[in-house]
């Protein structure tokens, strides 16, 4: 499934809530569906590529699942801005209610907060436009090390100040359990697997672990919502993810590349690397040629 599918689709049943003592900020909402609907487009693109049939299924049902908390979050944060009359609109957004479409479909590259990790293509570094197959030790790894931040967070989540979060996360952590549990698995069968496999999933983990420095990087969104107990600052979580990182890694016999001490990527804050416009251009341009269209 493409993640354009998320265009026109039945709206999920919301979990049941509790009342709310406290309301998380919309711009950490967008950041937690961000995260989940570039992810999910990104993981969509390997729909009829894996490797083999069940891993196609198995990454298609992973997508579905990231495309659906972005749901809940969107939807979640829509109703927040039409009760807001105050609130700013963007320039490009369709007349009417804000909807889960107006804010998966109809903003721009700088108004999306996810972090950098998650927009980049399957394959090592090369040029925004280059071509070139997909690499699933990048997917794998990628999918490990975000799968292992987000199965703290949403535990943490679950006990949000603001009710309708916490009942979004209950709901997710039970797939992102079995994400990082699907990810893990094979990051131990490449990394001990045949002198190839160990290379390329090295190469892979070599290049993405720098972009986890993000994850760290302090903000004052995650300082707002530290302060009214609405969501955790990921930084909290540092010492625990480094855990679950570092005994995957060795049972994988992969080896953690040197401290990097260079740029870190600002995706939370809205400064995307280049493939985030080529990613945005496909998953929206059918919405934008026909806005308020409906099956």
């Amino acid at each position: 499934m493409e993640a354009t599918a998320l265009h026109h689709a039945t709206p999920e049943p919301a979990p049941a809530l509790a009342p709310a003592k406290a309301l998380a900020p919309v711009d950490y909402l967008l950041h937690l569906a961000d995260n989940a609907v570039v992810l999910g487009q990104r993981n969509a693109e390997w729909n009829g590529h894996a490797p083999i049939l069940e891993e196609d299924i198995a990454m298609a049902n992973n997508s579905l699942d990231l495309i659906g908390q972005a749901r809940l979050l969107y939807q979640y944060a829509a109703d927040r801005l039409n009760a807001d009359v105050r609130g700013q609109r963007g320039a490009a957004w369709p007349a009417g209610p804000v909807t889960e479409d107006t804010l998966a479909y109809f903003r721009d590259v700088p108004d999306f907060r996810n972090y950098a990790l998650l927009e980049l293509p399957h394959r090592l570094a090369l040029v925004p436009a280059a071509g070139g197959e997909r690499d699933w030790g990048v997917t794998i790894v990628r999918n490990f090390l975000y799968s292992a931040l987000m199965v703290l967070v949403w535990d943490k989540l679950q006990q949000s100040a603001d009710a309708h979060l916490a009942a979004i996360a209950a709901k997710s952590i039970k797939e992102v359990r079995y994400h990082l549990r699907h990810a893990r698995d094979w990051l131990v069968r490449l990394g001990d697997g045949t002198a190839e496999s160990h290379a390329r999933v090295q190469a892979a983990l070599d290049y993405l672990l720098p972009f986890t420095d993000e994850f760290w990087a302090p903000s004052a969104l995650e300082s707002a919502v530290a302060g009214n107990a609405t969501g955790v600052p990921a930084a909290s979580l540092r010492a625990e993810w480094q855990a679950l990182v570092d005994d995957a890694i060795a049972e994988a016999t992969l080896k953690r590349p040197p401290a990097w001490n260079g740029y870190v990527t600002q995706g939370k804050t809205g400064v995307h690397t280049e493939h985030l416009g080529y990613l945005l251009a496909e998953m929206q341009s059918l919405a934008r040629a026909h806005p308020g269209a409906v099956w």
